[in-house]
């Protein structure tokens, strides 16, 4: 159902990098580069992640309530990709952690434009 989702950079190069590492084990990269907005995913028949300068040219900004969650694949996928998020330069918006017991694992992270992000696995 979903197709992509798209959220609002400062820095497209510096977002391109951030992305592209962060993404890469789960085998994530640069599919389409444009302008203004660069489409990151494993092929362009799977959902991807876009991001762009806004259309607008007004300055990029966060709706409050607004995440994308990346499903990695497991509990130990979430914690390594959210360690890795740390130490590409995101901020901790909630540690990874059990927040259902048996049912939602979830590691919340901002990245440096303040989008919120989380890494997540059902079950």
């Amino acid at each position: 159902m979903l197709s992509y989702a798209t959220i609002g950079v400062t820095d497209l190069e510096k977002s391109e990098v951030f992305y592209n590492e962060l993404l890469a084990p789960i085998g994530a990269k640069t599919l389409i580069k444009m302008d203004r907005i660069i489409f990151i995913g494993k092929s362009m028949e799977e959902p991807m992640l876009a991001v762009c300068i806004p259309h607008n040219e007004e300055v990029q900004n966060c709706g409050n309530g607004n995440m994308l969650a990346i499903a990695p694949g497991s509990k130990e996928k979430c914690d390594e990709m959210y360690h890795k998020a740390m130490t590409l330069g995101a901020t901790c918006a909630g540690k990874p952690g059990q927040r259902i017991p048996d049912v939602f694992y979830g590691a919340y992270f901002r990245d440096f434009d303040g989008n919120k992000i989380a890494f997540n696995h059902f079950g």
